[in-house]
């Protein structure tokens, strides 16, 4: 991951406006509670931590993330945040690392992973360890590459191949897996397509607890998302 983005973390933010469709949407729906403690798993440059802490003045943010030169990016976006001291960084991987432990905390109200997902070989087992850092009643959201299952063939085959060439890959079994990790938990699994199946906007999430909806992504919705930083 170092070497993949040691001269991308410059220019990340920059270029992923354009196809990263969702993000905001994801974290909009969060409806994080006051004094609540905010997890991102993956948090790259550091750009959601900084857009949902100038949002909710009244949380804590906490992030982490495989690639030293990602975090080193993510350390300079947050340090010129206003939001400085209340964003929290460190290293570990998805598939293991121990959040509560790491940050000293009893556990997070939100969790959330903002196209991770498709770039985590062991993306199962990251979404599964990722329940395990929440306290009870806690959620977790998510937003990554979809099926593209509305697609015509040659565009989604297309699609796919140029992801792969950022080592990205869509995980078509996703829904089912959040459905299957909801049940086990007694959670409820809410997931939204945008984009003729795009991207997936999900949620794990006990199901008597409200979310808040401030506006729906579907159809051709999420093409007005690329005017959003």
């Amino acid at each position: 991951m170092d070497r993949v983005y040691r001269r991308q973390r410059h220019v990340y933010d920059l270029t992923r406006k354009y196809y990263l469709f969702g993000r905001d949407t994801m974290l909009a729906r969060m409806d994080i509670p006051e004094g609540g403690r905010v997890l991102e798993i993956g948090c790259g440059t550091g750009r959601n931590l900084v857009a949902a802490a100038g949002r909710t003045p009244h949380a804590l943010f906490y992030g982490f993330d495989i690639s030293t030169e990602m975090l080193e990016q993510a350390r300079s976006n947050v340090n010129r945040s206003r939001a400085a001291s209340r964003i929290f960084l460190a290293q570990g991987d998805a598939e293991n690392f121990d959040a509560r432990r790491y940050f000293r905390v009893d556990g997070f109200d939100r969790a959330f992973m903002s196209y991770t997902v498709s770039m985590i070989p062991g993306w199962q087992q990251a979404v599964s360890h990722a329940l395990t850092q929440l306290k009870p009643g806690g959620s977790l959201h998510l937003v990554d590459f979809g099926s593209m299952n509305a697609w015509p063939g040659f565009a989604r085959t297309a699609m796919r191949r140029w992801l792969a060439a950022f080592h990205v890959e869509p995980r078509d079994a996703l829904p089912g897996t959040l459905e299957k990790l909801a049940g086990n938990a007694g959670l409820h699994a809410s997931l939204d397509n945008i984009g003729g199946g795009y991207a997936v906007i999900a949620s794990i999430a006990p199901a008597v607890q409200p979310l808040n909806r401030a506006r729906e992504s579907r159809g051709i919705d999420w093409f007005a998302q690329a005017t959003q930083p």
